[in-house]
């Protein structure tokens, strides 16, 4: 027991997006919840650039709102401009993308979670975690506080030991001008965690009114009203332009010539850094031919002159930094507000832990976010969300919620942390999801509110909502399929004024719309009768789910054929006392990997880097005796599909 400890159930560390998410789903699932953070007024920072969304990273955004988190709704109340991205593209890899003002979400992220019953926020420094026989009890803070929990989630960020670095100068801090957490690192070492070093980097910021707007090109937002909450209906709102320009040769000029102060060359940084947002000085020496690169000039925040500048992320010295912005075309006379660096910082080796984001080493202990190998606001929030809903159902003794990869992004991120392991910063994209066109961003919440709602971070009002968007989809649908159009006048003289065939034979409505050059207002304009004003009066995303249907019907029922070939394999689990050592016909290298990794599911264990197909069939043999024997009472251990602790 911890004497004269202050008792919680769940205590998340960190307050960045992964802890706020967090804490806030613990706490809106009635668990009485703490968020510690080394800065009470740094809560929710956006330290690179405040931006949400992005392909694959606002699928993620959706699904997190879809569940019931934070995110979504706080960027929508929070952005200076929005768009949706891909819109010539296919559904699969359409996106929203939000320009946040970065101090109005951390304001608004503060009024939700000190709005919240149930949850305390604490300004302090985690010194040590408290864990007697492989089960965490609390931990002990660096002034003396103690604090007794059922289970703690760690999403410290960069912070562990973490370490700044701007040319040759280099300082301990979590971010510039903050301490980083030094001492939680010995802590996990000591209980057994794995811990890798990674690196991250931001670039420098400028004065918005001393750079030359008419010399780039203007990236405005959308202006149809667009939000990432499907609970909130969206406004229009006057937005912020963001801008275009591009290196030149100049510029790579300027960064070859300081090139030895960089700290990829002098070694000041040891830590892998993110393979899809690199460095100017990377860019420059891994593509010789490249006579040019983009960067985007786009706002800090409504009520700043501080602009971003998306591209030349770099930490050589100051005076250099300054150089390579005064070379590039619109930022000549641009004055340096705040120079780029780079931050190095521990993680945890995401291979040990769960597909519940639950440590191996240690009972009821969590990690999520930056912590685990990854990048970004997205992919932090969407741990954070799992992981706080999981150390609270671990607090009451209930079995963790998994969601599977053709059933999420989220799920895709997290099984490729735990499965596939990582050697750079973890990014999402739409590639990684080999069933993206069944996991769009317009059908997040029909995909996910009924498991937000289980949990309790879903309404009953919202799950209506959502069930009555289904059945008007499902009717519609419907009367797409029963209503057949015939070559008149009128339609043949609207399709060929949209340059496609007229009709020469009757076609269902929605055989029609499967054409690329019809809108779904094209097509009720050619149906006559009740039915169009029918048709003409159903809300925008309901419209836009129909027209997908129609569109990609055939694809996406090929995807739903493929998922249910492997849901047998994603829904055998395997027992955590299996001896993969003692199988027999399985290869050595496999045996390693499955006792070092133990899968919850034969699918998991597909997947696993090392593990043939020929080792599956060996393990599903296994399986089925195993289940067999212990199903008449021979073997005694636990039976499989067991309910397993993070």
């Amino acid at each position: 027991m911890i004497a004269g400890a202050t008792t919680y159930e769940v205590v998340v560390v960190g307050a960045g997006h992964a802890g706020c998410e967090a804490a806030l789903a613990a706490a809106r699932m009635g668990v009485r919840t703490a968020l510690v953070t080394l800065s009470v007024d740094k809560i929710a920072l956006m330290p690179c650039n405040p931006a949400v969304g992005g392909v694959g990273k606002g699928q993620l955004t959706r699904e997190i709102d879809a569940l019931g988190g934070e995110q979504g709704r706080n960027t929508d109340r929070a952005f200076v401009q929005m768009k949706m991205l891909n819109t010539s593209k296919g559904p699969a890899v359409r996106a929203l993308r939000a320009q946040a003002d970065k101090r109005l979400y951390e304001d608004w992220m503060k009024v939700a979670l000190f709005s919240t019953p149930g949850l305390e926020v604490i300004q302090g420094e985690v010194a040590s975690l408290d864990v007697s026989r492989e089960t965490v009890r609390g931990l002990l803070l660096a002034d003396g506080r103690r604090l007794r929990a059922r289970s703690v989630v760690l999403a410290a960020g960069t912070f562990l030991r973490g370490r700044v670095v701007v040319g040759q100068r280099t300082y301990s801090a979590g971010r510039v001008g903050e301490s980083p957490a030094t001492l939680l690192s010995a802590s996990l070492e000591h209980c057994g965690v794995e811990l890798g070093r990674f690196q991250s980097a931001t670039p420098p910021r400028v004065d918005g009114r001393t750079i030359d707007r008419d010399s780039m090109i203007l990236q405005p937002g959308d202006e149809a009203p667009l939000g990432f909450s499907h609970w909130e209906s969206p406004r229009s709102r006057t937005q912020l332009p963001c801008f275009l320009t591009h290196t030149t040769e100049r510029v790579h000029d300027v960064v070859a010539e300081y090139l030895d102060l960089s700290p990829i060359k002098t070694g000041s940084v040891s830590g892998r850094g993110p393979r899809y947002c690199p460095s100017i000085d990377r860019k420059v020496i891994n593509f010789p031919d490249r006579d040019r690169h983009p960067v985007f000039v786009e706002p800090e925040g409504a009520r700043t002159h501080e602009m971003y500048l998306q591209g030349l992320t770099t930490s050589l010295p100051v005076f250099v930094q300054e150089k390579i912005i005064q070379a590039t075309p619109g930022l000549e006379r641009a004055r340096l507000v705040r120079p780029g660096y780079a931050v190095e910082y521990d993680y945890i080796v995401p291979q040990g832990l769960t597909l519940a984001l639950g440590v191996r080493a240690v009972h009821g202990l969590y990690s999520a976010g930056q912590l685990n190998g990854t990048s970004g606001y997205e992919e932090a929030a969407a741990q954070g969300l799992l992981a706080g809903c999981n150390a609270a159902l671990y607090s009451r003794d209930q079995d963790p919620i998994i969601l599977r990869r053709d059933q999420a992004y989220v799920g895709v991120l997290i099984d490729d942390l735990v499965t596939k392991g990582v050697d750079e910063p973890y990014r999402m994209f739409t590639s990684r999801a080999e069933h993206r066109l069944v996991l769009r961003h317009d059908n997040a919440a029909e995909r996910l509110s009924e498991i937000g709602h289980s949990l309790g971070l879903i309404s009953d009002k919202q799950l209506e909502r959502v069930h009555t968007e289904t059945a008007l989809l499902e009717r519609a649908a419907d009367l797409l399929d029963s209503t057949r159009l015939r070559g008149n006048d009128r339609t043949d003289e609207l399709l060929e004024s949209l340059g496609t065939p007229r009709l020469t034979e009757s076609q269902t409505a929605a055989q029609v719309l499967k054409r690329p050059q019809v809108s779904f207002g094209d097509l009720v304009r050619m149906i006559e009768g009740p039915a169009a004003e029918w048709l003409g009066g159903l809300p925008g995303d309901v419209v836009d789910r129909l027209a997908v249907r129609a569109q990609y019907d055939g694809y996406i029922q090929r995807q739903l054929v493929e998922i249910g070939h492997r849901k047998a394999a994603e829904s055998t689990s395997i027992p955590d006392d299996v001896d993969y050592r003692s199988l027999e016909g399985i290869t050595v290298e496999a045996k390693d990997k499955l006792s070092r990794m133990r899968p919850m599911t034969l699918g998991q264990a597909s997947r696993i880097a090392g593990v043939s197909p020929a080792d599956v069939s060996v393990l599903t043999l296994h399986l089925h005796r195993l289940g067999n024997s212990r199903k008449h009472g021979i073997d005694g251990g636990a039976a499989p599909g067991g309910a397993r602790s993070g």
